[in-house]
């Protein structure tokens, strides 16, 4: 009865985002009440969804001070620096112009927010691309691969939610995968190298350039917000920070409100300015954390009611034993097409919780699987259900459809990398 209750409530929360019919964040906090009421444990579903909340506190504490940590630093000047030497760098040249393209973009990433990424990158590099005559498209595949790598960060929406669904510290899933992450970069350069190369003899054979094409409303800084004679300070602080959440040395959650803290008072320290970056920045922040605090009701409920145990033992008799072992680098491998039909939501928080109770049966930690679901993020950044997808699409002035086309070969190929290096480095091997 529990391992029907399961997977009717898994399907039904699916239904519900997919079809638009409810927001992931309340349905995340409506249906496991239902179920939960179901299941017969009414009186007890307060204290688990607290219970769930509570295990959860310290990643959703973590997400909303990097967003807004990075989100500062943006608004501080510390990429502009950057951007302004690889332009000069990159001159006329298409293939010093890709390559420019991922170093830049991945740069900026760090932020988490595609959005953020997408603007900022195209803005800089989209008028050299039509100056050149260069395919706008393959600042696209540049740029997704660049963002969807760096989006293994433990501050990133796919890692948080990996490490929310399975009750994981963020930082045991993203330190291992620091290798596949930097052979992620040097894969992108290395595409952004060919396809520069690409461009370079086709417009040395004398092809049309590609035509410019319109453009929806490219970002727009507040070049006030702007502290040049800080950019070494800033460089330091962000550093520090960076080399703390790494190691270990300081909890994440920990190491990124002091920076943060450091950051507001070093660059702004008015405080209506302050003010007035809360603000600014809170739309990008506050969503994930509550999707956070509400994936925490859910899962506790799952856990609390013995519906995910119930699941798991009748998946059980769906996986083949010479396939236990291994359900790492099959997770891996499933992510694939699943992330490119499915949510981040409806992937994580229905999908991924099920296959790590499964593989727990076969001795493989939770925290494999969590690494193991993050190493498809170049394909799901191609997905239709990808609200970043429409944007780089107006920004860049091309299809959807045009765009997926000519980029997908190139993010399955970055998936492989990702893939492979992760098995080979044990990441998702138990």
């Amino acid at each position: 009865m529990l391992m029907f209750l399961g997977y009717a409530m898994v399907v039904t929360f699916m239904v519900l985002i997919m079809t638009r019919r409810l927001s992931a964040l309340v349905a995340l906090i409506l249906v496991p009440i239902v179920f939960g009421v179901l299941s017969g444990h009414g009186l007890q579903l307060g204290a688990m969804a607290v219970d769930g909340i509570g295990k959860l506190a310290p990643t959703a504490t973590l997400l909303l001070f990097a967003v807004l940590y990075f989100a500062l630093m943006i608004d501080a000047g510390l990429f502009d620096p950057l951007v302004n030497r690889v332009l000069r760098f990159a001159g006329d040249d298409p293939v010093r112009v890709a390559v420019g393209t991922a170093i830049v973009a991945s740069c900026v990433a760090l932020d988490g927010d595609g959005a953020t990424t997408a603007l900022i990158t195209i803005t800089a590099f989209l008028p050299v691309y039509r100056r050149l005559g260069m395919n706008p498209l393959v600042l696209a595949v540049i740029l997704g691969s660049s963002n969807t790598v760096m989006n293994i960060a433990p501050w990133g929406g796919p890692t948080g939610r990996a490490a929310a669904a399975l009750r994981q510290d963020p930082g045991a899933v993203f330190v291992p995968l620091i290798p596949t992450m930097v052979a992620g970069v040097v894969a992108t350069l290395l595409i952004a190298w060919h396809l520069g190369r690409r461009e370079r003899r086709r417009l040395a054979r004398g092809d049309s350039p590609i035509a410019a094409r319109d453009s929806i409303i490219a970002f727009e800084r507040d070049m006030d917000l702007v502290r040049p004679r800080l950019i070494w300070l800033n460089l330091l602080l962000t550093l520090l920070v960076l080399a703390s959440a790494i190691t270990g040395l300081v909890p994440l959650p920990l190491a990124f409100m002091t920076g943060f803290a450091l950051a507001l008072m070093i660059n702004y320290p008015s405080l209506k300015l302050q003010s007035e970056r809360l603000k600014t920045h809170a739309a990008n922040a506050l969503p994930i954390v509550l999707l956070i605090l509400a994936a925490g009701s859910f899962t506790g409920v799952m856990a609390g009611t013995g519906m995910i145990d119930a699941m798991a033992k009748g998946a059980m008799t769906a996986v083949p034993p010479a396939l236990g072992p291994y359900l790492g680098v099959v997770t891996a491998i499933l992510s694939i097409p699943l992330t490119f039909v499915l949510s981040n939501d409806a992937f994580y928080f229905g999908v991924v919780p099920v296959i790590a109770q499964t593989a727990g049966n076969y001795g493989i930690p939770p925290v494999v699987i969590a690494r193991a679901s993050l190493l498809a993020l170049p394909v799901h950044g191609l997905s239709p259900l990808v609200a970043a997808v429409y944007l780089v699409a107006g920004l860049l002035g091309v299809e959807v459809g045009e765009m997926q086309r000519f980029a997908l070969r190139w993010a399955l190929l970055l998936t492989l990398v990702l893939i492979a290096t992760a098995a080979a480095t044990g990441a998702i091997l138990s």
